[in-house]
């Protein structure tokens, strides 16, 4: 499929035939493909200065990092700029090993974090690990309320967790990394309460606790700004990118200021992060989401496909499964529903039709 143009909620190719963009860019374009507003703020920033790195003050990055820290909760006040979702994690797991001073990580099987020498090891998914070494990663099972063994138990996933760092490691870690809903792996919400839970253990074993919202943040699940609000926890550290740009090339990671001041320790820099034309197009999502009330849209729209969908679920038998909230929404495919064998196959045959069946007559 060649794309050539992006116009809101929808895509063309080069025959000029349109499409519904219901995966956002891979879940990054969080206001609408080429949004005039921020199309404007790029261009005007552009028009004065292209670059600048973030040794030097420059308004437009001051801004977007006021405007982003006013959206956490709690003591998570200092700002880095970095380029990408991997960028952001491999900052993170470097502040939490400097901080606690310990090296052991902890992550979530069938999470995804990024495809760096780094953060390739806090990846739980084969499909995207290649056989170099973890680097001091443990992986803990994963709370998945559909597959998982234990259910919606959070307790008993806990449990687990806490038994894996006195068994599995010194007793003492570094961090604790987890989405709080799994993207990459299939729209996986995380048990209920088990954030608060695992949180509690892993800072007792002296290590911090790390919120990737590469995917779940910036209202997409309709009933929260940020993915880790619906667990009920403020994390040490919070990673961020896809939504935060709209589509360019933008992340960030926001933490304490105690954390952060591990990083005086040596240079922190980035040549690219933060750099002005990214920044005002930050600040204009941040300005676009709130002006549009996109959070709300969320999860209206959202409320509205999920019923549609559990609908068709009552009818076909193939359809497992049906989860999340907001836009942040997972149906998944089986071809027995009691073992809940994939349906991998008739997946891909899915695929192709929802890509053949966009008509020209859709309304604009």
């Amino acid at each position: 499929l060649n794309i050539v143009e992006g116009k809101m909620q929808y895509l063309y190719d080069e025959q000029g035939k349109r499409y519904l963009d219901c995966f956002g860019g891979i879940v990054t374009v969080s206001c609408g493909h080429c949004h005039p507003d921020i199309v404007k703020a790029v261009q005007e920033q552009t028009k004065l200065l292209q670059h600048t790195t973030t040794i030097y003050l420059h308004h437009a990055i001051v801004e977007f990092a006021e405007a982003l820290a006013s959206k956490m909760p709690g003591n998570l006040k200092v700002v880095y700029f970095v380029n990408s979702g991997t960028e952001a994690n491999e900052l993170a797991m470097l502040m939490a090993r400097l901080y606690s001073g310990n090296l052991g990580m902890v992550a979530l099987r069938n999470g995804y974090h990024g495809g760096s020498a780094g953060t390739i090891g806090l990846t739980g998914l084969q499909t995207w690990k290649y056989p170099i070494p973890q680097g001091e990663i443990h992986h803990v099972m994963n709370p998945d309320p559909y597959r998982g063994a234990f259910g919606s138990d959070a307790a008993a996933y806990a449990r687990e967790v806490e038994e894996h760092i006195n068994f599995g490691s010194s007793g003492r870690v570094g961090g604790f990394i987890a989405e709080t809903f799994q993207g990459v792996g299939g729209t996986v919400e995380l048990a209920p309460g088990y954030l608060k839970s695992v949180y509690d253990t892993v800072r007792k074993a002296g290590g911090v606790c790390i919120a990737d919202e590469v995917q779940s943040g910036f209202g997409r699940t309709g009933s929260n700004y940020w993915g880790f609000q619906t667990q009920d926890v403020i994390p040490d550290i919070v990673t961020m990118a896809k939504g935060i740009g709209n589509g360019l090339p933008l992340g960030a990671v926001v933490t304490t200021p105690e954390i952060a001041s591990v990083m005086a320790q040596k240079i922190q820099f980035n040549t690219f992060g933060g750099n002005p034309v990214c920044s005002a197009g930050g600040l204009a999502v941040l300005k676009v989401l709130d002006k549009e009330k996109r959070q709300a849209h969320c999860a209206d729209i959202g409320a509205h496909l999920v019923e549609r969908l559990k609908s068709l679920q009552q009818k076909h038998e193939i359809i497992g499964d049906v989860r999340g909230r907001g836009l942040m929404l997972g149906v998944e495919l089986v071809t027995d529903r009691t073992e809940k064998t994939p349906a991998k196959a008739e997946t891909a045959v899915l695929f192709e039709k929802l890509k053949g069946n966009s008509p020209h007559s859709l309304p604009p």
